[in-house]
């Protein structure tokens, strides 16, 4: 697939969303995300681990790129797991005993889900996020990884009590045994994304990133001018969206960055339906999805004001420059940072001016490549 790289793709969709021709015509998942965070940050409180993480002003970087501030939200110490999806799927299991718990079907928490299985495909760090919720909770974990997933990371998966299976060359037919596994077995299939006939899991799993996003909206000075969002089925990226939207309303321009390998996001706006794309593996190998979450693209397509994609090159430069400054993550987790780079090469498309101030997350630590 050729693609686009050097300009932006200006949402046409921005503040009505989708056709309703393509939202009634049976390819769109049904529901919609959650865009309130308040029921989320109640439950995350009763977790253990539950902390808020920091966000870094750096006014060199910002200096540097030629911006009036940079805010960074930093993910990697998110509840020990180092990264931002140990708020997602950990939150949709804790979801599901507190309930268990309040409808009498469970004595407690620590035993709500004995006898269950959570099962997902996974290319990083939501399988991680799945095996510490099903551990705390009394569920086992299958987690389903690609055969390009480093074996340092089934060795984690492992450390936490999961299950292991290798299936595949891709995430997408790791997935694909995941769903046929779930129905085989009666095992509770737990993805980060949504399709036609599965949305409610994808969508707890959603709304326990808005927690993220509140935090950083409590934690920022001011409201930023701009967000870019890393994405790859763009769970984090609606969820993000729509805390900022909350927060400040139309103001911030967002922009969601995707790799040029797995446009998923970029070439459904650009089709007004969702679509699946093809490419080469990327090194964002957290972001190389083909297929977006559907729940996601219908929330983004109507909060984001923008779409880009950046290279592989690009990523491992804005790696590399972080790490000089101090901030170790991986292509992965400095998507956002890649986008607005690349962005201030033509800042007049994205609105970008030297006293903006752009907002960006950190999602994961450097451990996970």
């Amino acid at each position: 697939m050729t693609v686009d790289t050097r300009n932006p793709l200006h949402n046409p969709f921005r503040g009505h969303g989708l056709p309703p021709a393509v939202l009634s015509d049976g390819s769109m998942a049904d529901g919609e995300i959650v865009t309130d965070g308040t029921a989320a940050n109640a439950l995350f409180a009763l977790c253990p681990a539950a902390h808020r993480t920091p966000l870094e002003t750096r006014p060199d970087l910002a200096e540097a790129l030629g911006i009036g501030a940079l805010w960074l939200k930093d993910e990697r110490s998110r509840m020990g797991l180092g990264s931002f999806k140990a708020l997602g799927a950990a939150f949709a299991i804790a979801r599901a005993a507190d309930a268990a718990v309040r409808s009498g079907a469970a004595g407690s928490h620590d035993t709500a889900l004995n006898g269950q299985t959570y099962v997902c495909a996974s290319a990083g760090n939501h399988g991680l996020s799945m095996a510490a919720g099903a551990a705390l909770f009394g569920a086992d974990a299958v987690v389903l990884l690609s055969q390009t997933v480093p074996e340092n990371f089934a060795e984690r998966l492992r450390g936490k009590g999961a299950s292991v299976i290798r299936h595949g060359s891709t995430y997408e037919e790791s997935m694909a045994e995941a769903v046929r596994l779930a129905a085989a077995k009666g095992w509770n299939l737990l993805s980060d994304s949504s399709w036609v006939g599965y949305d409610a899991p994808a969508r707890d799993v959603m709304e326990g990133y808005l927690i993220m996003g509140a935090e950083a909206a409590r934690q920022v000075p001011e409201p930023p001018t701009h967000i870019f969002l890393q994405a790859g089925v763009g769970g984090m990226a609606a969820a993000a969206a729509a805390a900022a939207r909350t927060a400040w309303g139309d103001a911030p321009n967002i922009i969601v960055v995707e790799p040029d390998r797995a446009p998923a996001l970029l070439e459904s706006i650009r089709a007004g339906r969702p679509v699946v794309t093809s490419g080469d593996v990327s090194n964002m190998g957290r972001l190389d999805c083909k297929e977006p979450s559907h729940l996601a693209l219908k929330y983004l397509a109507k909060a984001a004001d923008r779409f880009m994609l950046v290279s592989d090159a690009e990523a491992s430069e804005t790696t590399g420059w972080l790490a000089a400054a101090g901030i170790a993550s991986s292509p992965s987790g400095t998507g956002g940072v890649t986008g607005l780079r690349r962005a201030m090469k033509t800042p007049e498309a994205f609105g970008l001016e030297g006293t903006s101030r752009v907002l960006v997350i950190i999602s994961e630590g450097a451990a996970d490549d």
